[in-house]
């Protein structure tokens, strides 16, 4: 099905970053029939195995641009020599609690990694799922440029490596990974992307407190912390009377919340609220209604994906004159999101970035751009997140938040990346501009994972 663009109004998204030129290079009057996978949160993880005879529909080497003149070496000669995969162990500041579904969700994350090698010595490393010695070693020997161009991105059947592989590409090629993204997307960069990001750590810690004026201030005082740490944006977990309280006190201790954040924060940060399925049409109505005051930017996950009820609820904002839009998306999503987004009543996507995957997000962008919706991609217990994400803003116009889970992981270096006023400036160096610690990971990859060589 070819789809269209809806006629319904959108209202326009504030500025979050500095304007990109020109629109992407694949935006055609038809490249809204391109297909996405048939699960949009999975990106190509599942698409072959290197060497299993799965089409190579993504990197080509045919008619890529020759990055000789920034790079290291020329390029279509390196071949992959190794590959080192492990976890490093990050601790969250405090201890992060429930959802409207979960328990307490703790301190400690786990962080994949893996680093490849190639012949010429150059290395990347990046966020990677779990991967068997048996898949890393059917990798060794394939040449870098048949697995990631600028054209196309990263190939299906190399997505498992993605990140490691545009870390390498920024390597090779002396580049941050904005500038591939941003070519990848026929867009040209002057200056590193400066990113909007906002606080995600404002989890239900207060079900302990008997009052609502005990909960409520305790998550000011975390929203607090964040705005002292050069937060200006702030995620709320909601959904208290999905299950961790009665119904209706639990309704009442997610309004008083949203009220006592945005006193404390004041009224310019831009706060977020995220129900992770836990509300109904009728529970968000009422909540929006309730804090109508407190200017809610958006409502994330209200209910399970369904077309009728958002429509619903986006005619019911409008009526109301409410500016909060409505997101969605991070988890297992409808196949149907995308075409709620096109008709006009999802107003933001939010694939997980990890999941999706750098080179489907920059398809995806693209039409979320053609229909003037908003791209913030989720990453939350995969901190590293924090400084891929953004890369993304070179290439998507709109690109709202870069989701900031503040963890500190021994072995990780993402010093490169700071939140001051609400924004993070993507930093000019080649790669993700990360750095690991080589004892630590080396120790990481001799305890819990491995390492394959030619």
């Amino acid at each position: 099905m070819i789809l269209s663009v809806s006629s319904r109004p959108r209202k326009p998204f504030a500025a979050v970053k500095r304007p990109t030129s020109s629109p992407p290079a694949f935006a055609t009057e038809n490249a809204d029939a391109l297909p996405l996978p048939s699960d949009p949160c999975s990106g190509a993880y599942n698409k072959g195995a290197p060497n299993s005879g799965a089409p190579n529909s993504g990197a080509s080497n045919k008619g890529a641009p020759n990055l000789k003149e920034g790079g290291r070496v020329p390029m279509n000669s390196a071949t992959i020599s190794a590959i080192e995969w492990g976890t490093l162990v990050g601790q969250r500041p405090r201890q992060a609690g429930c959802n409207s579904r979960l328990a307490v969700h703790g301190n400690d994350v786990q962080v994949p990694l893996a680093r490849i090698t190639t012949t010429d010595g150059t290395s990347g490393f990046g966020a990677c799922r779990p991967l068997t010695q048996q898949e890393a070693h059917a990798y060794l020997g394939e040449r870098v440029d048949d697995l990631i161009d600028a054209a196309n991105g990263v190939a299906p059947r190399a997505a498992a490596l993605e990140f490691p592989l545009w870390d390498l590409q920024g390597q090779r090629t002396g580049r941050p990974v904005y500038q591939l993204l941003a070519e990848s997307a026929g867009k040209t960069v002057s200056e590193p992307p400066l990113v909007r990001c906002y606080d995600t750590s404002l989890y239900i810690d207060d079900l302990h407190l008997a009052t609502d004026e005990e909960g409520a201030a305790l998550i000011a005082s975390e929203a607090r912390f964040g705005y002292e740490h050069g937060h200006r944006s702030f995620k709320i977990k909601v959904g208290r009377g999905a299950r961790h309280m009665p119904l209706l006190e639990g309704n009442r201790r997610d309004a008083a919340v949203i009220r006592a954040v945005r006193a404390e924060v004041g009224p310019d940060a831009a706060i977020l609220i995220d129900a992770n399925n836990g509300y109904n049409l009728n529970i968000s109505k009422l909540i929006l209604a309730e804090t109508a005051d407190c200017n809610l930017f958006w409502l994330e996950e209200a209910f399970h994906e369904d077309g009728a009820l958002y429509e619903d609820l986006h005619d019911w904002i409008e009526r109301e004159g409410l500016s909060t839009k409505i997101a969605d998306g991070e988890g297992l999503a409808s196949p149907m999101l995308l075409d709620y987004a096109r008709d006009g009543f999802v107003d933001i996507i939010q694939y997980d970035i990890f999941s999706h995957g750098m080179t489907n997000w920059l398809e995806t962008g693209a039409r979320l751009d053609r229909w003037d919706v908003g791209t913030a991609p989720h990453h939350y217990g995969r901190h590293i997140g924090n400084y891929v994400s953004g890369h993304l803003a070179a290439a998507v116009d709109g690109f709202l938040f870069i989701e900031w889970d503040e963890v500190s992981t021994p072995g990780l270096d993402g010093s490169a990346y700071q939140v001051d006023e609400g924004y993070v400036l993507m930093p000019d160096a080649p790669g993700f501009a990360l750095n690991l610690d080589e004892e630590l990971f080396q120790k990481a990859v001799a305890s819990n994972g491995f390492a394959v060589r030619q």
